[in-house]
């Protein structure tokens, strides 16, 4: 929650606005290790997922996508963490940084890796999770990838995991770009 963006307690919502909160608090976001709650002591939603409410039907579509990326792609845990720590990284995202480093350090992500992932530095010594990275640093920077890196992560991940790469860095993306206007942060 910010100035720019208060959060609406259960007793303020809409119906609408109520059925999209029901579902992102009785869904696996809510159950998975976090380094705060997804919601406060008086029920408001933390992070992205409160803005979301402003819209119930936008809303709705975007947690819907982002359930998708988190839990149904060709990713292992370890490497979609990967991702999504080099896009909140390129990003400057604290709320995506505090909440995905704390999931990556539970999968056993090293202090050494979560730095290498800040600063942009290659450190991964699996081929897959270093493409992984490269590719996700490389569209979060340039909306693109190169010949050579796109042909890299083809040959190491196939055709529909470049595909789910490049919408998840899209997704947090939209997801930093949201929090950045309306201010929010982890603390």
């Amino acid at each position: 929650m910010s100035e720019r963006l208060p959060g609406i307690t259960p007793e303020e919502m809409s119906a609408d606005q109520r059925e999209l909160y029901d579902r992102l608090v009785g869904g696996p976001r809510a159950s998975g290790p976090r380094p705060f709650p997804l919601v406060d002591e008086q029920g408001r939603l933390a992070g992205p997922f409160n803005a979301m409410l402003l819209n119930p039907e936008l809303g709705d579509a975007l947690q819907a996508l982002g359930a998708i990326i988190r839990y149904k792609t060709a990713f292992t845990q370890r490497q979609r963490e990967i991702a999504i720590l080099a896009t909140a990284a390129y990003e400057d995202s604290p709320y995506e940084w505090a909440v995905h480093s704390h999931v990556a350090a539970g999968l056993g992500l090293t202090p050494r890796e979560l730095e290498a992932l800040r600063d942009g530095t290659d450190v991964f010594t699996d081929p897959q999770e270093a493409v992984v990275h490269t590719a996700a640093r490389e569209v979060a920077a340039t909306g693109d990838l190169g010949e050579e890196t796109y042909r890299t992560a083809i040959d190491a991940l196939g055709r529909t995991a470049v595909y789910e790469l490049v919408t998840l860095v899209g997704y947090y993306r939209l997801l930093a770009g949201q929090m950045r206007v309306f201010q929010v942060t982890a603390d």
